[in-house]
């Protein structure tokens, strides 16, 4: 398997400088690795390497981008091969099915339960539009790139990276990978409304990467949107207005996943010791860090987060993190060496 260089190294440097045999892996039941426990605090994971690892002959992957579970306690990985652009596992990670070849450029998956049914919405950086599904994936409606909203000349310009759905079924779309904009329409596709863009200020986004719909103060729900490149996530009022600017320094952050009272972030470390590496970013209802999957305990100092880092080896490139009705969580790589996702399994 492609992972097996990646952890081969990784393991090297996080016990030493001697390279053990690949049974040390993660591949067969080495139990130093197997029990190896990460995190912090109230949230600390045991790791399963081999989770979901499939035939790559028959259900490839190239990158592994985002990860839900549906509401009969499946998770969905959307990957950008297309020859499965969606594969379908149990939670002990024994493969149900795989459907897809027409996303290209399948980037973003955002589940929503929808008059008793799952719906997925799937952002397209190659099609340059988002796409909304059923579970099995007949196509329901397609949102082309924002013409009517003036800030477009042509589909190119638009690189649509997530969605997010609230609960009357309004669409929030981040355009992450071109002009910065966030999107807001109606359930049937008609746009409603543009904020953002690209600029200096902090209403503006330099990679706006990931958005999700935050009710956890019901009574004020918002939006939580990325910042990628300042290593920052922002919350925003439904209607487009900046509440508070929250810095992670040392992560870049994919997308905000919101579970309970807390937000789950896949970061990846900006550090310029080992770019490209990462950890999983924990946040509890005040939006602190309590914990880092995969990287150094997080610390404050008079009420500012100090810079994060990678501590451990485990991750390479994490995207997206699923966490399921168990909280165990499940982090899907991109440029990672078509690897397949990691399961952390909770263990307090």
């Amino acid at each position: 398997m492609q992972r097996r260089s990646f952890l081969k190294n990784s393991i090297s440097s996080l016990i030493g400088t001697t390279l053990l045999p690949m049974s040390t892996f993660g591949f067969t039941d080495y139990k130093e690795w197997k029990d190896l426990v990460i995190g912090h605090g109230t949230h600390r994971y045991k790791i399963d390497l081999n989770w979901g690892a499939l035939n790559s002959n028959y259900y490839p992957v190239n990158d592994c981008h985002e990860m839900v579970q549906d509401s009969k306690g499946r998770i969905i990985l959307l990957t950008n091969h297309t020859k499965n652009n969606v594969i379908i596992y149990d939670k002990s990670g024994r493969l149900i099915e795989v459907w897809g070849t027409e996303f290209p450029g399948a980037h973003g998956l955002t589940l929503h339960h929808e008059n008793g049914e799952d719906f997925l919405y799937i952002s397209d950086n190659n099609r340059h539009e988002i796409i909304k599904t059923t579970i099995d994936g007949r196509i329901v409606l397609v949102i082309p790139y924002p013409k009517e909203s003036g800030k477009y000349e042509k589909p190119e310009q638009y690189v649509p990276t997530e969605t997010t759905i609230t609960p009357n079924g309004d669409i929030y779309v981040a355009d992450g990978y071109g002009a910065q904009y966030i999107m807001h329409y109606d359930a049937k596709g008609k746009l409603l409304n543009v904020f953002g863009g690209r600029g200096k200020g902090d209403e503006y986004f330099d990679n706006a990467h990931g958005i999700c719909y935050d009710d956890r103060d019901p009574s004020k729900p918002c939006l939580l949107i990325t910042a990628r490149e300042r290593n920052e996530l922002k919350r925003f009022t439904l209607d487009g207005k900046l509440i508070e600017v929250i810095p992670l320094p040392g992560a870049y952050i994919c997308r905000p996943v919101i579970k309970g009272e807390h937000v789950y972030l896949a970061t990846i470390w900006s550090g310029d010791k080992a770019p490209n590496t990462g950890f999983i970013s924990i946040l509890d209802k005040n939006n602190q860090l309590i914990s880092a999957p995969g990287g150094n305990q997080p610390v404050y100092e008079n009420g500012r987060l100090q810079p994060m880092q990678q501590a451990l080896k485990i991750f390479h490139h994490p995207h997206d993190v699923c966490v399921d009705d168990e909280e165990n969580l499940y982090v899907a790589q991109w440029n990672s060496g078509k690897t397949y996702p990691i399961k952390l399994t909770r263990t307090n």
